[in-house]
């Protein structure tokens, strides 16, 4: 089905009656003749595209000729791969997308928009950065930009969520997702495994169960490594953030990358010691506890892949799969499970990372690319090329190249709750600072869990 039809189909906004330009109270579109692209069309025919939306106009020739301007953090291969997936847009709209990539996307981005320099739409890979911009009225609400209902149709409703900010005068959808990251994996060598006679466990217990049973026998289960020069320590803190939504309410989980529940807490400390009666064990975890500081995190998964293997979990997000020996293969040679529940309670949480897109000029040409951005279909190549996975309901699962990847998509799906990294949510010299480094001294030994949270929460503190 070609992409014309498939939106044409796939969307049905109304756009309201009234006219207006800017980010007024009901964000109606500019007139058309704004844009300086090709709309007497719309005008022309009158009533017969009052009830198309933007994207729909587009896709009918109504805004060739316009451009829109997009700044984000992809470069090099990324940056191929985003312009392969809006490519055929472009050729169906006329609208060109022109993007820009850059390595210092964060530095960069707020000095545009307070120099009144913003791009008409930027992808911002860490929503705290998004957050603290839509604080200051400079983010253009999406809520009645995009049709709400078309909206909650596509996402799981934590994907609306997490895009829902504070603004300067109240909550507004600041952005919406387009590519994800999961986290919540553990990764194994599916042969091997199979071979030894081992069963995927479905609950915490049975993990901890067949985690003891690996070390009777002989081997430690866990290869763990948080290594990562200036970095070190953030795999700790993935960990910790999984652990934390099979163990509190996803509200808890909030307050507390907001800084309103403390490091100290009961609920913080708990999910540590959790995580601790795997990486504290010297037979659980290969090289023992003290090597975890010293081996690199893309290191880790390395003693999976020997034979026999030396190591049989590895728990980190899908991105991992690139430091995987390049003979290795998928769904052959290595797989993944969930990161079972803790707490039933709490259902099947899942830890996610993305990218979301936000909008900072109104215009009709602007808010068809951004409607564009809510649909699978535009992520469909780079989902085809591996590697990403689409927060889309309607990105089909024949997209994907691999069983493993659909399985993950699935499970992006059928989440119960989404949440993004704590750490990239929490202000930097706590999430990228007393985080890591609190986590780092505990592991190492050189502090005990209780000092260690309390020299993690000295950076809110602070």
């Amino acid at each position: 089905m070609s992409l014309l039809l498939v939106l044409l189909l796939s969307f049905t906004m109304v756009l309201s009656a009234c006219g207006g330009g800017g980010n007024t109270a009901k964000n109606e579109p500019p007139a058309n003749n704004q844009t300086g692209g090709n709309n007497q069309g719309a005008a022309n025919e009158g009533s017969s595209n009052e009830n198309l939306s933007p994207l729909e106009l587009a896709l009918k020739g109504e805004y060739k000729g316009t451009k829109v301007s997009m700044f984000g953090p992809f470069v090099d291969a990324d940056q191929v791969k985003f312009e392969n997936s809006i490519k055929e847009f472009e050729e169906k709209t006329g609208i060109d997308i022109q993007y820009e990539g850059s390595k210092e996307f964060e530095a960069t981005i707020n000095i545009r928009v307070d120099g009144g320099n913003a791009p008409d739409i930027a992808d911002f890979p860490q929503p705290g950065l998004l957050a603290s911009i839509a604080k200051t009225g400079k983010v253009i609400d999406l809520t009645n930009i995009l049709d709400q209902d078309k909206l909650k149709a596509n996402y799981n409703q934590s994907w609306l969520d997490m895009g829902t900010m504070d603004g300067k005068d109240g909550k507004i959808l600041a952005g919406i997702w387009n590519r994800s990251n999961v986290k919540s994996l553990v990764w194994y060598p599916k042969k091997q495994f199979e071979e030894a006679g081992y069963e995927i466990p479905e609950t915490w217990d049975e993990l901890m169960a067949l985690t003891e049973q690996i070390a009777k026998d002989g081997d430690p289960a866990w290869s763990i490594g948080i290594e990562s020069g200036a970095a070190t320590g953030w795999t700790a803190t993935d960990w910790v953030e999984d652990i934390m939504l099979r163990t509190t309410t996803p509200e808890n989980y909030d307050k507390w990358v907001n800084g309103e529940l403390p490091f100290t807490s009961p609920e913080v400390k708990r999910a540590v010691e959790i995580m601790s009666d795997i990486w504290m064990n010297k037979d659980y975890v290969y090289g023992g506890t003290k090597s975890i500081v010293t081996t690199a995190f893309g290191d880790a998964p390395g003693p999976m892949f020997t034979d026999p293997p030396k190591a049989w979990f590895h728990r980190q997000g899908n991105f991992i799969t690139s430091f995987f020996p390049e003979t290795a293969k998928v769904d052959e040679d290595y797989d993944w499970f969930y990161l079972p529940s803790i707490d039933e309670e709490y259902g099947k949480p899942v830890l996610v990372a993305g990218d979301i897109y936000a909008m900072f000029n109104d215009r009709p040409e602007v808010r068809a690319v951004l409607e564009f951005f809510t649909t699978g279909e535009s992520i469909k190549t780079w989902v085809q090329s591996g590697g990403v996975i689409a927060p889309m309901n309607d990105a089909s699962l024949d997209w994907y190249s691999s069983e493993s990847d659909r399985r993950m998509a699935q499970l992006v799906q059928d989440a119960s709750t989404l949440r993004f990294d704590g750490s990239d949510l929490m202000p930097g010299k706590v999430g990228a600072g007393t985080f890591w480094k609190g986590m780092t001294d505990y592991v190492s030994g050189t502090a005990s869990l209780d000092d260690a949270l309390k020299q993690i929460q000295s950076g809110w503190d602070n």
